[in-house]
C-alpha cells in the first residue's frame, strides 16, 4: 500500500517539520489539494506550495486539482515538481486533451471521480490513465467522514481497469483513517490518502502513520 500524506492536515507554521517528520514516519508520497474557490468551495494552495514541497522533499508529489480549467495551470504545477496530476472528470469536456498533456509533461496523469459521480463517466479515458482517484468525501475540506458506498465504488473501477488498463493504481482520499483503510485496500485500493489521521493524529505524527500501517492487510 502506497501511503500519501496529505498537507491539507498540516500545520503550515512549521510545514517543513512536518513533512519531514511524515517522511521519517514512512510515507511514501505527499499529496497536495488544491482549490480554487469555484470547483469547490475551499480555496487552498497553488504551484508555490508544490515548489516549497520540492524544496524540502525527494518523495513524489501528488497533485490533486479541484479547480477549474485545470488544462490552463496543469504545466505551471509540473514545472513546480509534481510527479503526479490528478483532474476531475466532472465539468472537464476535453478530459483526453487534459489528461494527454499531463503526460506530455512528463508526469503521472490520474482521473478522479467524487463520491456522487457514476464510475461509467471514467471509462473512456481509463487506458489514458495511470490511476484513477475515488473520492471518498465530497471535495473541499479534510476531516469529513468516509462514505462508505465508495467501497463498492472501488471494487467496480477495479474491474474496469482489470479488463481496460490492467497496470492501472486506484487511490482513495477521504476519511482514510486505521478503521477505514482496510476495506478500501480489500477492494482494490492501491495508494491511500490521509491527512487528519497523520498530521492531526492524537499521538503526533509517527504514531498516526505506524497506526495505518499497522491497520494494512497482509
Amino acid at each position: 500500500m502506497i501511503l500519501s500524506a496529505s498537507i491539507l492536515s498540516a500545520d503550515f507554521s512549521d510545514l517543513r517539520g512536518q513533512i519531514q517528520q511524515a517522511e521519517q514516519a514512512g510515507v511514501d508520497w505527499i499529496h497536495i489539494d488544491v482549490m480554487d474557490g469555484h470547483f469547490v468551495p475551499n480555496i487552498t494552495m497553488g504551484p508555490f506550495i508544490v515548489e516549497t514541497c520540492r524544496q524540502i522533499t525527494r518523495l513524489p508529489l501528488d497533485v490533486h486539482l479541484m479547480i477549474e480549467k485545470p488544462e490552463r495551470h496543469i504545466a505551471a504545477f509540473i514545472q513546480a515538481g509534481a510527479n503526479s496530476v490528478s483532474v476531475h472528470i466532472e465539468g472537464n469536456p476535453n478530459i483526453h486533451r487534459t489528461l494527454q498533456e499531463i503526460r506530455l509533461l512528463g508526469a503521472r496523469p490520474g482521473i478522479v471521480l467524487n463520491p456522487g459521480t457514476p464510475v461509467s463517466q471514467i471509462s473512456a479515458v481509463l487506458p489514458d490513465v495511470d490511476f484513477v482517484l475515488v473520492m471518498s468525501v465530497n471535495p473541499g475540506f479534510s476531516g469529513q467522514n468516509f462514505i462508505p458506498q465508495v467501497v463498492d465504488k472501488i471494487h467496480e473501477v477495479r474491474q474496469l481497469f482489470d479488463n481496460l488498463n490492467p497496470q492501472g493504481l486506484i487511490e482513495v482520499d477521504g476519511g482514510i483513517t486505521a478503521e477505514t483503510l482496510p476495506a478500501v485496500q480489500a477492494a482494490g485500493t492501491n495508494i491511500c490518502v490521509a491527512a487528519t489521521a497523520i498530521f492531526k493524529y492524537p499521538g503526533g505524527i509517527a504514531a498516526g502513520v505506524r497506526a495505518l500501517r499497522g491497520a494494512e492487510l497482509n
